[in-house]
């Protein structure tokens, strides 16, 4: 059988503890995002319920559990709830540039204190310089880095009157919306309630590109990691049919 040279090869990896449900192993399937086609295959791949890390797209692929389900959020049909209005209102006091993804020291000083603080243990806490940078730089589609600061007395002039990062969205542009791949954020503010501030930012991002979905990964039902995710209604959920809208009880 003859193989065209651009046909995507897909790869099984080996069981390990799964981070989200005790007592469980995760395997996943991937395959490369590499070439001309990358962007083509991401927004194909994004639709089946893949994620993107740096070049590879995956998806998890577990021999017993279901329990990772794809969300996307309807950004034309989303209105925030009076809490999310009270998170916008405390950071008034933000402006978020978006830019080509470009790591900086700054950004990786930001995201170890927030690894330090919020995932000591977890997978990416031995993340070094060079491996925050190849996070962020090493990806065949149209990625981007969005940094929020506190505004300065001229900020709506000059980006140099920005002052101290606060947050930064590592995000895709794909054909039918944005896909939030990676954000962290100063772990010293929690009552800025920042991760939710970014995900409501991307969805006035995502609609005014005039696109219909903001990406937000996978939702694991009975891991409080993932129970903020519900909370962006309404939105979509990856079913065995296909993308089915999600009825909170």
């Amino acid at each position: 059988m003859t193989v065209h040279p651009q046909t995507p090869q897909f790869f099984l990896t080996s069981p390990s503890v799964c981070p989200y449900l005790p007592s469980q192993f995760e395997r996943k399937v991937f395959t490369h995002l590499i070439g001309d086609r990358a962007p083509e295959l991401l927004d194909l791949l994004s639709q089946g319920g893949f994620r993107r890390s740096q070049n590879i797209a995956y998806r998890p692929a577990c021999e017993r559990c279901r329990a990772c389900i794809s969300v996307r959020i309807l950004v034309d049909e989303f209105e925030p709830t009076r809490s999310m209005r009270r998170v916008l209102a405390r950071n008034r006091d933000l402006i978020g540039r978006m830019a080509p993804a470009e790591p900086s020291t700054e950004q990786y000083a930001l995201f170890r204190r927030y690894l330090d603080h919020r995932h000591r243990n977890g997978g990416m806490s031995e993340m070094s310089v060079l491996d925050y940078s190849m996070m962020v730089e090493d990806s065949q589609v149209d990625t981007r880095v969005v940094q929020y600061r506190r505004k300065g007395p001229d900020s709506g002039f000059t980006q140099r009157s920005d002052k101290e990062l606060h947050a930064v969205a590592l995000t895709d542009v794909m054909s039918d919306g944005m896909s939030m791949v990676y954000s962290f954020f100063d772990p010293d503010e929690p009552d800025r309630s920042l991760g939710t501030y970014m995900i409501l930012d991307h969805i006035r991002r995502t609609r005014e590109l005039g696109l219909p979905y903001l990406y937000l990964g996978y939702w694991v039902e009975g891991s409080p990691k993932m129970d903020y995710k519900i909370r962006f209604q309404p939105q979509e959920h990856l079913r065995p049919k296909g993308w089915e809208r999600f009825r909170p009880e």
